[in-house]
């Protein structure tokens, strides 16, 4: 490995935490909503501009997330044989999937009954721990449904469809090797000295077009055929939520693809005026058409959902740049602290929700200002969360069975 690669994977271990993490400030923000969205409490003091990050950061820290899971989902490869990378996997994120929904659903259902419950004036603990337990009864249905653990079962599938058509390409080392060129070339397009500005102006146009084909026309079709304007939490079924998965699926084989190039890699990251302008036209633009999204009436509505469906799709593909682009600025040396918050964010993720929700509740009828009790609820969990990462998962079993290293 280069030292290149190794000063790259500082500032990608803390894009992947900071994706990670951005999911308990999102989360934590969900109870100041002005709005009521069926989430465990609302609170009583709200704000728009919680709505505005919610919507701005869903767009895009999933899909962040899946582009770096495929990136270090190759660089794994290049290390060990398909065999102790599938048994790694397992381990990694079957594992954690499978115990954590039976240790977290109960946890989360008393949380929503006992969000429920307080806005309809008190809490009734026996009814609250009743129904939790309930969530057992009805097994095998409602089996891994129902938590944020969803993106486990989502990087499962799309892990195994990437080392299928791995493998199908393993077979056709020609076709390989055009499709990297390809790629070079749609991420990789040329600076172009004055003098050959005129020139090249068709060229990079002809780059321009290309990129919208094939990034982001794809993620808008993916966006139009999701239940709801934005991108689906495919939280509800096993069955696989195809518009979610293919769209991750993309976002993950992105990833997987620029791990065999750095210079494109940096390219793909690298912000200009021009893309932040884009970025931030499409954001508004989607914001503002958010409001027509249940006027399935309105006479263009299906040109208003296909111009929200671009925008948001444009969003995305300026969000997940900008944010690699800003770690790779700040984060780019080693720090000793940013390994330590990168090491235990799996776990951090993996625990926050019921402790943000019961949080929520408990700052829920205060009469504090909406921003302080957001800030206290992401410290607070935060704080729980690496407390219990240092006591119990690290240099334990646990810590082993996260990073995949217990059956090879």
């Amino acid at each position: 490995m280069t030292s290149g690669q190794d000063q790259r994977l500082y500032y990608l271990d803390a894009v992947r935490a900071l994706a990670l993490l951005l999911g308990v400030v999102f989360h934590a923000g969900l109870s100041f909503m002005p709005m009521f969205i069926g989430w465990a409490v609302m609170d009583i003091s709200t704000s728009y501009a919680v709505a505005v990050f919610v919507f701005i950061s869903h767009a895009f820290r999933m899909p962040l997330f899946f582009l770096i899971a495929g990136y270090f989902t190759c660089m794994t490869l290049r290390r060990m044989n398909n065999k102790a990378f599938v048994v790694s996997r397992v381990v990694k994120l079957g594992i954690p999937l499978f115990i954590g929904w039976f240790v977290l659903r109960p946890l989360i259902v008393a949380g929503w009954v006992a969000g429920g419950q307080s806005m309809q004036g008190g809490i009734d603990i026996h009814a609250t721990l009743t129904q939790a337990l309930e969530v057992f009864t009805s097994l095998p249905s409602g089996f891994l449904i129902g938590t944020h653990l969803w993106f486990l079962y989502y990087l499962l599938l799309v892990t195994g469809t990437v080392l299928a058509i791995r493998t199908i390409m393993g077979l056709f080392p020609q076709q390989k090797v055009q499709l990297q060129r390809w790629v070079n070339c749609l991420f990789n397009a040329p600076k172009l000295k004055p003098k050959k500005q005129t020139a090249g102006r068709a060229q990079l146009i002809v780059s321009f077009m290309a990129k919208g084909a094939v990034c982001i026309v794809p993620t808008a079709i993916c966006l139009w055929f999701m239940n709801s304007w934005g991108i689906d939490t495919p939280d509800q079924s096993l069955v696989v939520h195809w518009p979610a998965y293919l769209l991750y699926l993309g976002w993950f084989g992105i990833g997987y693809i620029l791990f065999t190039n750095e210079h494109v890699f940096e390219r793909f990251g690298h912000m200009t005026l021009a893309k932040g302008a884009w970025g931030v036209a499409a954001l508004v633009t989607a914001l503002v058409l958010t409001e027509y999204e249940m006027q399935q009436g309105h006479p263009d509505y299906v040109l208003l959902k296909g111009t929200f469906c671009l925008c948001y799709a444009i969003m995305m593909w300026t969000l997940v740049p900008a944010t690699i682009s800003v770690c790779r600025r700040l984060f780019s040396t080693k720090r000793a602290w940013v390994q330590y918050i990168a090491q235990a964010s799996y776990w951090i993720y993996l625990v926050h929700l019921p402790v943000v929700v019961w949080l929520q509740i408990a700052v829920a009828e205060l009469p504090v200002h909406w921003a302080l009790k957001w800030l206290a609820v992401c410290v607070a969990t935060l704080a729980v969360a690496l407390v219990t990462y240092s006591t119990i998962v690290k240099n334990t079993f646990i810590e082993k069975v996260l990073k995949g290293k217990v059956a090879y």
